[in-house]
């Protein structure tokens, strides 16, 4: 599981504040196709909020950090029915350390 310090996640919390929860979990629970649809939506996305329509507080704990450990993500924040979790795209990481060709030396060729 990933884990985040306090300052990622202060800011992480702030970014996620006008996001819509993009997953919805109901009375099925976490089964591995859910598992599946979140794993696309934090490629996606990589922060997103989930909807969880069930009232033990102690189970909605529990998903969350079965999420998390199933998916490689870390646990942002977890407020009455709505859980955020974050997984940094590997892929953007990757196009973001590629050089950005220069378009003066592209137009000199």
């Amino acid at each position: 599981m990933l884990t985040l310090t306090p300052t990622q996640r202060r800011a992480l919390k702030a970014t996620a504040h006008a996001l819509k929860p993009v997953v919805m979990i109901g009375e099925a629970g976490l089964s591995a196709s859910v598992i599946k649809e979140i794993g696309v939506a934090l490629t996606s996305h990589e922060l997103i909020k989930i909807k969880v329509m069930n009232d033990d507080r102690e189970l909605r704990e529990a998903m969350l950090q079965e999420m998390c450990t199933a998916l490689n993500a870390a646990p942002v924040q977890h407020i009455g029915k709505t859980l955020t979790i974050y997984r940094p795209n590997a892929d953007k990481a990757n196009a973001a350390q590629k050089p950005i060709p220069n378009k003066r030396a592209a137009q000199n060729r």
